[in-house]
């Protein structure tokens, strides 16, 4: 195959070790596919992955791609692989050990690619994946959430809690949530009520829910513990050495590391293709721009409100 260009990275570090090079892209193994990539959207576990935090997972083999969402056309599969054909318009996970999905060409495992609903573009279809995924893991797998039920939310604005908004209040759960005061609107326009500032009185809201999601990582595990209902959870995403050890003891904590699985990506891709999971889009820039737009993104947490997309023509 001829060589294509990615952003990859020849050393763990800061955005500054992130270069925009070409790249032999290598044939699907077993069990993969290769995509022609159209879309890419950025996430905060990209950075975390370049700067060595899961270096146990990903290896010293350099150099490595960036990028983990992506959406595009199947060009190639690997031997077992059935679900999906040369041709097939996809979105999915290169996966946290390959990653590499801002690139021109991409090879992930069939298990998290799925077909795109044919009313997405491309953009929003790169948007879905990682929050997508994790939305109804800890909704629907982690949080047994039933009709009736209530859920808050700790940054219901932010990728993830947006998404687990929508897939909560698909399954006719109540949703409450926290967020900066100037967008307390934005979440009552989503179905969010009540809805707090980050810094809220959690005994105002004391026993009032089944599930706790925390997804900024920030809610102190006393308030959680206020706004739970006996037998409830606790549910976070954003894990550190001592918050394993807790999840690992007896209580309601549970840490969630979300799985690649097929039939939960397809859940939250059904939803979006249905208009009921929206995720806003804040700025798509050119894959050969992009390098500028995501050391942006990850110092300043700049654009805000919506993903950061890169596109390949």
């Amino acid at each position: 195959m001829t060589t294509m260009k990615r952003i990859q990275y020849h050393q763990y570090g800061g955005p500054e070790v992130m270069r925009f090079e070409d790249f032999e892209p290598r044939r699907p193994g077993s069990g993969e596919v290769r995509v022609r990539v159209r879309a890419a959207a950025a996430n905060p576990m990209d950075w975390g992955l370049r700067g060595g935090h899961l270096k146990v997972m990903t290896g010293r083999k350099f150099p490595r791609g960036v990028g983990n969402d992506f959406a595009g056309v199947v060009e190639a599969v690997g031997d077992g692989v059935t679900r999906l054909s040369v041709g097939d318009e996809v979105l999915g996970l290169a996966g946290i050990k390959a990653s590499g999905a801002f690139a021109e060409v991409v090879v992930a495992e069939e298990e998290g690619v799925v077909k795109k609903p044919a009313n997405l573009s491309w953009e929003e279809a790169a948007a879905i994946p990682t929050v997508g995924l994790t939305a109804v893991q800890a909704m629907v797998n982690k949080g047994k959430l039933r009709a009736g039920q209530a859920v808050f939310i700790h940054g219901c604005l932010g990728g993830v809690g947006r998404a687990a908004a929508q897939i909560a209040l698909m399954h006719d759960v109540s949703v409450a949530g926290s967020c900066r005061g100037t967008a307390i609107e934005e979440a009552h326009g989503l179905g969010i009520t009540p809805v707090v500032d980050f810094d809220f009185d959690a005994t105002k809201l004391a026993g009032r829910f089944d599930v706790v999601f925390d997804t900024a990582g920030t809610l102190p595990i006393s308030a959680a513990r206020t706004l739970l209902r006996p037998g409830g959870r606790i549910i976070d995403i954003n894990p550190t050495p001592a918050k394993f050890v807790r999840s690992a003891m007896p209580g309601p904590y549970q840490v969630l590391m979300a799985k690649t699985i097929a039939a939960d990506i397809e859940e939250a891709a059904r939803a979006a293709g249905k208009g009921t999971l929206r995720l806003p889009i804040a700025r798509t820039v050119p894959l050969s721009e992009a390098i500028p737009a995501l050391k942006e993104l990850e110092r300043n947490r700049t654009p805000k409100g919506g993903k950061l997309i890169i596109t390949i023509d």
